[in-house]
């Protein structure tokens, strides 16, 4: 049976806000701004996030950028950490394609696109999976997987790649290996519950959740289930999900409870488990303790935000807090060197000292569309981490590029509508994947 779900629009991330009609140049300074239009960038802080004064001299060091040629998942790779990306300076529209159907009001498009060795591989709200060659956009094949039974509201779940085979989860409950050559089907298994998130391929091994929260390990060669483990089931979650997240014998697995629990990959033991639920509960939206954010494993340190407000860090081995903060948000953080870069509830992007989870600096972003009557709320996606340029993407058809050093807005960008989904970085390029199911290339 299915479960009660909040889709809320604040922050369930199925923002339908359009934007202009084109892509216009790449991230022009903010000093002088080529697009028409008031830039309302800066807000007042909310809830009293503030940068810690003891470490606002502390000069924030990141790793050189270096050009990734592969973006296999969700979040970019099993651990779903990308550290410092490039692209080229001077970015314009390369090419654009209509990957099938977006997002309306019964629908939510929620797979991030992956790309491979010159292929870009999207999935659409109706379970459509296409591939596309960076280069020129040629479509090669687009095979339909939604069954023909298929109810409404039966949408969601997401696309990874490993060893020659896209692996497609869905809204209906049904897990598919595909040939990343041609499309063909090689194998596809029923599961327990329908999914929201993407799956996440490793050592031979597809690793799942449900949306009643199960999580099942299955073999990448044929599909035969291996091991599974059943989490705490949740009444309410936001729409969409967080993929398992992988490195070493590990497994550490996101549950809408707000539970978070370190598995063996080899047999499904259960190593350590937390929970990110808040103390500081107000209202009933708050106590939805969803992470929905991907998890990030970084030299044995995973990271994880809730949307009831906890962000904590933790031992990979043993599952042993680090640190914990009271920051609430339902996107992937992304780390760099020392720092960890985050997107609240409220708006603003945070970077936070990994070592400790002292707050370097607090940029609030634009939060309505309409700022005087406060109306038409502005959700935002990201960031990443690309040639010194944190990018975040909103529901208003607009992408900003922000300092990862001052926090500082640097450039603007409009896009064809709205995005629910941050950007994919690979071969120098960036991948915007709209609201109304465009895929649009930037290089």
């Amino acid at each position: 049976m299915l479960q009660r779900f909040l889709t809320l629009a604040a922050f369930c991330g199925l923002g339908l806000g359009l934007g202009a009609c084109g892509v216009t140049d790449w991230f022009d300074s903010a000093e002088e701004p080529r697009l028409p239009g008031e830039r309302i960038a800066i807000l007042a802080l909310d809830k009293g996030l503030t940068p810690d004064p003891e470490i606002a001299d502390q000069q924030i060091i990141l790793p050189k950028p270096f050009e990734n040629q592969f973006w296999t998942h969700a979040g970019g790779n099993p651990p779903h950490a990308m550290y410092h990306l490039s692209i080229n300076d001077d970015l314009s529209e390369a090419w654009s394609a209509d990957i099938g159907e977006g997002s309306d009001d019964s629908q939510a498009l929620l797979a991030q696109p992956i790309v491979v060795e010159n292929v870009v591989f999207t999935m659409d709200a109706l379970t459509d999976v296409s591939a596309y060659d960076t280069i020129s956009g040629k479509q090669y094949w687009r095979v339909d997987l939604d069954p023909d039974d298929h109810d409404d509201g039966y949408f969601g779940g997401g696309i990874a790649y490993a060893d020659g085979r896209i692996y497609v989860t869905t809204g209906f409950a049904r897990v598919f290996a595909l040939d990343a050559r041609s499309g063909a089907i090689i194998w596809q298994k029923d599961m327990p519950g329908p999914m929201r998130a993407a799956p996440t391929v490793n050592g031979g091994r597809v690793f799942l959740v449900t949306l009643d929260n199960q999580m099942l390990a299955l073999a990448a060669d044929d599909g035969r289930r291996l091991w599974s483990h059943i989490g705490i089931q949740e009444d309410a979650s936001l729409l969409g999900a967080a993929s398992p997240a992988v490195a070493g014998g590990t497994v550490v697995v996101p549950f809408s409870s707000g539970e978070i629990i370190g598995l063996s990959v080899t047999d499904g033991r259960m190593l350590w488990s937390d929970s990110l639920s808040s103390v500081n509960r107000i209202d009933p939206l708050a106590d939805l303790a969803h992470i929905r954010g991907q998890p990030v494993i970084d030299r044995g340190v995973v990271m994880a935000i809730s949307h009831s407000g906890r962000m904590i860090a933790l031992d990979l081995e043993r599952g042993a807090r680090a640190w914990d903060i009271d920051l609430g948000g339902v996107q992937t953080p992304w780390v760099a060197g020392d720092y960890v870069f985050v997107l609240t509830n409220d708006a603003q992007l945070v970077a936070v000292r990994r070592r400790d989870g002292r707050l370097r600096w607090v940029r609030p972003l634009q939060r309505f569309e309409d700022v005087e009557d406060q109306e038409d709320l502005i959700q935002w996606a990201g960031p990443v981490l690309a040639s010194d340029r944190l990018i975040v993407a909103g529901s208003h058809g607009e992408a900003i590029s922000i300092s990862p050093y001052t926090g500082e807005v640097l450039g603007f960008i409009e896009l064809p509508d709205g995005a629910a989904l941050p950007p994919v970085v690979a071969g120098n390029s960036l991948y915007f994947v709209t609201d109304s199911a465009e895929l649009v290339v930037l290089r």
